[in-house]
């Protein structure tokens, strides 16, 4: 009885592993393709935040690259546990290169008050961003709580993260649109900074856990 219960936990397991490449697999695609156009539309308009948006977007390819590497080696139980660290911290590598990048593009473009155009490119991309995204965070939370992967979790965070540059982005750029208020770019931008920093030193500590029953 005991091993057909161990065995059926072994198959719920990979079919949830399995799973998770393939999100993982779908969030290297899209992010690949979205940060493409942010950053090109970014760089067409001024945007700082837009290329930000781009840029985070492919940190998402750096870091479901990772979760790819560590979902491989799940089902080997004596790489598992060094995989899953070494996971989560890199992750939290991909969290603090972006607050750093997010920062000093922002400052910069204050500074010397640099006016994006307007960027109708950006506002659909940011739009869809916040379809997409909330429905893959879903996806990958449900995986991480089934195989208690705090590295996973992590890097569903980023993809929340995203949710929210995509909301922050889409009314900065409206902004601009509307009333030429072009400092709300940057400024948007900077909003992003301390929720970033915040994933970033947490997962870099470990600190980001899934026990039974609860991720937080």
């Amino acid at each position: 009885m005991n091993q057909q219960v161990i065995e059926i936990g072994s198959t719920n397991r990979a079919s949830l592993v399995k799973r998770g490449r393939h999100l993982e697999y779908f969030t290297i695609g899209y992010n690949s393709l979205e940060g493409l156009i942010a950053v090109f539309a970014g760089l067409i308009a001024g945007s700082v935040a837009l290329v930000g948006f781009g840029f985070d977007s492919l940190i998402e390819v750096t870091s479901g690259a990772v979760l790819l590497w560590r979902l491989r080696a799940d089902l080997d139980e004596a790489r598992r546990e060094r995989v899953e660290a070494i996971s989560l911290r890199l992750v939290g590598v991909c969290f603090m290169i972006l607050a750093a990048y997010v920062t000093y593009d922002s400052i910069k473009s204050i500074i010397s008050h640099e006016a994006p155009e307007e960027s109708l490119p950006g506002i659909i991309l940011a739009a869809a961003s916040l379809i997409v995204m909330p429905l893959l965070v879903r996806a990958k939370r449900k995986v991480a709580r089934g195989i208690k992967s705090s590295a996973l979790m992590a890097d569903s965070k980023q993809t929340e993260l995203c949710t929210y540059l995509s909301g922050i982005l889409l009314v900065g750029l409206v902004l601009n649109a509307l009333v030429g208020w072009w400092w709300a770019d940057p400024v948007a931008a900077l909003i992003m900074v301390p929720i970033i920093a915040k994933e970033g030193i947490e997962a870099l500590r470990g600190e980001t856990c899934c026990e039974e029953g609860a991720c937080h």
